[in-house]
């Protein structure tokens, strides 16, 4: 029960340190294993595909992908991904726990609390995450005729200057303040149901955290589709027009080419992408800021422990007696 608490409540000198330790971990861990999918999911948000790229279902492009282009081509963009996650997702964790504490008074069940608090974190995250984002997905594009990521980047700077790394930003925001929201929300939710006493439970973690990412996905698939045009520009990339700026924009466009079916097409597999997605970096979180608070246990609790066992064990002179 001792270990329980401690792992819940750290101390202020290590708590901060070991959440941004945890989160930077799951952040990575989840973009990782998922990657191929999230490859799919940009392809398939495609306003005007390639007739060699036009998918019907996610198992169809996944197959076609890796038959016709090679495994290797679900991975472009990898390291930019890497290289943004890291430090993204410390942040983002670190400040959800450090607000979640301050507006919640350090009680559980206050979702209200969670909400702000996974808004706030998600303004951290998204100002280090969205030029990674842009990288990886113009990498990700069918035909994309980029080397390498630092190619990318250059390629950008070059044509289209540095405001092209936030040119989603606000669309971004507009969709990830609900998206993290909802998931912290749903998360807290969730674990009030399955784990009350919010122990290390690695099965309420993930249960808790795929039943988020589900929620969560849906919820704010249209604004995902507006990202990924902002993001890539393929429609004007191919056609010589002048850059789309803004969401309203990205949303007439989706709507102009695709209707109301376009907003959610590829819906399927971002749901695929985050309900283990986010169910990993969950379980790896609260792995990590497990494993890092017993690691960090105070010296003068286990001095204590030590003075107990010596207490509580009879010396030579009293076993003689």
């Amino acid at each position: 029960m001792e270990e329980d608490d401690m792992y819940e409540s750290l101390d202020d000198s290590s708590s901060t340190a070991t959440h941004m330790l945890a989160g930077s971990a799951a952040g990575i861990m989840e973009h990782t294993l998922m990657y191929p999918i999230d490859c799919v999911k940009t392809r398939m948000q495609i306003l005007v595909p390639d007739p060699k790229a036009d998918y019907r279902n996610v198992v169809d492009a996944l197959n076609t992908i890796v038959r016709t282009e090679g495994i290797r081509k679900t991975l472009r963009g990898f390291s930019a991904m890497v290289t943004g996650a890291g430090p993204a997702h410390a942040l983002y964790f670190a400040c959800y726990e450090k607000v979640k504490k301050v507006l919640s008074g350090g009680k559980n069940g206050n979702h209200l609390a969670n909400g702000a608090a996974g808004c706030t974190a998600t303004l951290l995250h998204d100002a280090i995450m969205n030029p990674a984002d842009v990288v990886k997905q113009r990498m990700q594009m069918y035909g994309s005729p980029y080397r390498s990521t630092f190619s990318c980047c250059q390629h950008i700077v070059r044509k289209e200057g540095l405001v092209a790394f936030y040119r989603s930003y606000t669309t971004q925001l507009t969709m990830n303040v609900p998206f993290q929201s909802v998931q912290f929300m749903t998360y807290e939710f969730m674990q009030d149901l399955i784990n009350q006493n919010r122990n290390y439970n690695p099965k309420s973690h993930i249960i808790a955290g795929a039943v988020a990412g589900a929620v969560a996905a849906s919820v704010t698939m249209p604004l995902d589709v507006c990202k990924t045009l902002l993001n890539t520009q393929e429609y004007c990339a191919r056609n010589q027009l002048t850059y789309i700026n803004g969401m309203i924009s990205a949303f007439r466009t989706v709507y102009a080419f695709r209707g109301v079916y376009g907003f959610f097409r590829g819906l399927t597999a971002r749901v695929i992408y985050q309900m283990p997605s986010t169910a990993i970096s969950w379980s790896v979180y609260e792995f990590f800021k497990y494993f890092i608070s017993k690691s960090q246990a105070p010296k003068d609790d286990r001095y204590l422990s030590t003075v107990h066992i010596a207490a509580a064990t009879p010396s030579d002179e009293e076993s003689q007696r």
